[in-house]
């Protein structure tokens, strides 16, 4: 789901206000907390996967880990992520944005 869609939903739940964007790096969680002034856990960031041909986006709070017993429960295979340099066609956004809620 590109930012966009994203910014849209919340628009419609009337939460557009909450969306804070950084202009400085946000190659880490840890980077994107300290520069929007929050907790590490208060990120949503996305994980990218393939599953079946398909991508498929697990959002998490920034210092969540994923399961992969849990991801192979839910989708009945490993899990395999986005190769980096593909993120962007497949997914709508590049690698490393993250977003305060």
């Amino acid at each position: 789901m590109s930012f966009e869609k994203v910014k849209n939903y919340f628009s419609e739940k009337g939460l557009q206000d909450r969306i804070k964007v950084s202009n400085t790096s946000s190659a880490t969680v840890d980077m994107e907390a300290e520069a929007l002034g929050c907790k590490a856990k208060q990120i949503a960031k996305t994980l990218s996967f393939m599953v079946q041909g398909s991508p498929v986006l697990v959002v998490a709070a920034g210092k969540v880990k994923g399961a992969n017993k849990k991801f192979k429960s839910r989708f009945c295979t490993r899990p395999k992520m986005i190769p980096g340099k593909l993120v962007k066609d497949g997914i709508g956004h590049d690698v490393g944005g993250a977003y305060r809620l």
